[in-house]
């Protein structure tokens, strides 16, 4: 039987399309997955991702740990509430899941990991942390409120929200009484993701309910984030996968003298593939695992759809070292090579367009 989040009633009274997902029932629209999308873009929409898992280290040896667990560098978190999105990699240099890191102190932080990794992450933390407490957080839901009118319609619903969240910068969070409002999201707008008590779930939920924020589901989510750009665990990269060939570079800290479990294979690797975005010239969808031919080898789509907010088919690809943004490639759907051209993620971001053919 899927697990349930402290929000599956509402979900239900609400008219939610159950799905499991990752192993939990979750709402896959509530009507019209492409409203979702564009009430996302263009206003607020909110999201149950109480699936996540927070999990808190505390104690002396908690920086250390995660100087070692993550490729990412939390000696760059140093205001509290600051956070850092980072891989983190097996000794092959493969991605074992991507996270979210929160500091508080040098003796406590909180890192959020994805659904469907969560047992094995924190298996493979809890094998690590020597004298560091570590504490999966069930107790918590967690709700991502997102869009352009996303902050302030959370103020709005939220006593003492405004007071305490309206100087936070981008990946930055500050607590709420016994909550954290975080600015982070997956969608590529501006908004807040909300870690709350479990009992106050629906109750904060409904709060946002009444201040004109209307529920989304995970279809709209993968769209959303598809379209800004950002990698999805078990498509995008896997334990397989470094985050060099994922389009992750760029979270990787290979120059500071610390050492991280994977830091030697990726220090000494030179990728023979990368990650790039598509866009489909013709009329069709790009779907995951479909071939690419370009004209340095084949390589493969790792995320493909319809893009709502630009009417054409997008997708992610795992393309060979040599393909360079502006290159024409083809893409084989049913049986048929379709031509594409190759761009640099993001798609959409805070509602604008940001690629286009030549």
């Amino acid at each position: 039987m899927p697990k349930q989040t402290p929000l599956y009633a509402t979900h239900v009274r609400l008219g939610g399309k159950m799905v499991d997902f990752a192993g939990w029932d979750m709402p896959l629209h509530y009507g019209s997955q492409v409203e979702e999308h564009h009430l996302v873009r263009r206003d607020a929409g909110m999201f149950d991702v109480s699936h996540m898992l927070a999990i808190d280290l505390e104690g002396t040896g908690a920086h250390d740990l995660l100087h070692k667990l993550i490729a990412n560098n939390v000696d760059k978190l140093t205001v509290p509430g600051r956070a850092l999105y980072s891989c983190m990699l097996n000794p092959q240099g493969g991605v074992i899941d991507d996270l979210i890191v929160y500091f508080f102190r040098p003796d406590f932080y909180r890192v959020v990991v994805n659904a469907g990794t969560a047992d094995k992450d924190l298996a493979w933390i809890m094998q690590h942390a020597g004298s560091v407490a570590v504490k999966p957080r069930r107790d918590l839901a967690m709700i991502a409120v997102q869009g352009p009118n996303a902050r302030a319609r959370t103020w709005a619903a939220l006593p003492g929200a405004e007071a305490a969240s309206a100087e936070l910068k981008p990946f930055h969070a500050a607590w709420l009484g016994d909550a954290l409002i975080a600015r982070t999201g997956y969608t590529g707008e501006d908004g807040f993701e909300l870690m709350i008590p479990a009992g106050r779930a629906e109750a904060t939920w409904n709060a946002l309910l009444g201040a004109g924020v209307k529920p989304a589901g995970l279809g709209a989510r993968d769209t959303l984030r598809l379209e800004a750009g950002m990698p999805l665990y078990g498509q995008d990269m896997d334990e397989q996968t470094s985050p060099l060939e994922a389009g992750l570079a760029w979270t990787v800290d290979l120059a500071a003298p610390r050492d991280f479990i994977g830091k030697s294979v990726l220090a000494g690797r030179r990728p023979g593939m990368q990650t790039l975005g598509l866009l489909l010239t013709n009329k069709g969808v790009l779907r995951a695992h479909q071939k690419v031919f370009t004209a340095q080898g084949e390589g493969e789509i790792t995320s493909g759809t319809f893009s709502p907010s630009m009417s054409r088919s997008i997708a992610l690809a795992r393309l060979p070292a040599g393909c360079a943004v502006g290159d024409t490639v083809e893409v084989e759907i049913r049986d048929k090579r379709l031509k594409a051209t190759v761009v640099k993620p993001p798609f959409v971001r805070n509602g604008k367009v940001l690629v286009h053919d030549n």
